[in-house]
């Protein structure tokens, strides 16, 4: 009788630990900008299988506002104890940095990196009224104008402006910075009505214009083709290859966050991001879905990125909006 009571003490004693072990309550991921984004069509995508993967709900929170600034701050001051990841991108994480200053979160050092989930290529953009086809035509057309042509862009420090004063600074371009407030939908939409000329634009921002024909691509920023869009060359087979780049986005934790939790979102992202039906779903937005080697492989990634952006801020003088 004693051994079966010890046996069912036993059981009492790891079912109370497997109780204890994380996760064992909703997790909330934060998403730095509005409703209907780049961003929270990632997560929502990914919502589902998460909560199937991880076994909690998953809870998506916006938190909008200075550019992504809020949501980082938000995110790196949550308690580090795995119930709070933030899905950063390369303007909150990479950009923000070099162009807000006195921000009082530093990305590199208060939160840690788990894994890149998706790519999201750059797209150049013209308005069908420009008589050129490629990437080489509107460098030739730019410099028989210079200060003729304008390029829309969602604020002095995007990622969409800074792609273009990469490829203005690298060929010589004179043109004209015409900014945007309220993300990348007006300064599209401005594109197709004729108020500029041209923009660079993720993949999932023009890709409207692109397939009803109000806007014209002459390049992809992805290192190989995108499936959604396989007749556009990339800046690298049109001979740019310095033009590659990407809106990526990515999973962080606050710093602090114990080594149990890391490893399980880690788990459970690369298990995401490798599902049939999320794949799907992610290439109709002109999203694809990627995840780093490990977590350290992403820091370095990010730390890199950091770096590259933060030359050509200073460079192109980005201000905040």
């Amino acid at each position: 009788m004693r051994f079966f009571l010890y046996i069912f003490l036993g059981i009492i004693s790891l079912s109370a630990g497997a109780q204890g072990t994380y996760p064992n309550k909703p997790i909330r991921v934060i998403v730095p900008f509005s409703p209907g984004g780049a961003s929270d069509f990632v997560a929502r995508i990914m919502q589902p299988r998460l909560t199937e993967l991880l076994g909690q709900p998953i809870v998506v929170e916006n938190k909008p506002g200075a550019a992504g600034n809020i949501g980082v701050d938000a995110a790196a001051k949550s308690a580090p104890d795995g119930y709070t990841v933030f899905l950063g991108n390369v303007g909150s994480i990479a950009i923000n940095p070099s162009v807000f200053p006195n921000l009082a979160v530093n990305p590199l050092k208060d939160l840690i990196a788990i894994t890149q989930v998706v790519d999201v290529p750059s797209v150049l953009v013209t308005h069908p009224s420009l008589p050129v086809a490629s990437t080489k035509e509107f460098i030739a057309y730019a410099k028989a104008n210079p200060g003729k042509l304008n390029y829309a862009s969602p604020g002095s420090g995007s990622l969409d402006r800074l792609e273009m004063e990469l490829l203005r600074k690298l060929m010589g371009l004179d043109m004209v910075h015409v900014p945007y407030k309220g993300g990348a939908g007006p300064a599209v939409a401005g594109l197709m009505g004729g108020e500029t000329q041209a923009m660079f634009a993720t993949a999932a921002s023009a890709m409207p214009g692109v397939k009803s024909g109000r806007l014209k691509i002459l390049g992809v920023t992805s290192a190989k083709r995108m499936a959604s869009l396989p007749d556009a060359q990339t800046m690298a087979e049109q001979g740019y290859p310095d033009l590659s780049a990407s809106s990526w986005q990515g999973f962080f934790v606050p710093a602090g966050t114990p080594r149990e939790p890391i490893e399980r979102l880690y788990a459970a992202a690369v298990q995401t991001m490798k599902t049939p039906a999320v794949v799907d779903r992610l290439a109709t937005g002109g999203a694809d879905a990627l995840t780093s080697e490990s977590p350290a492989a992403f820091a370095h990634y990010v730390a890199a990125e950091t770096q590259r952006w933060a030359k050509i801020a200073k460079e192109s003088g980005a201000t905040p909006d």
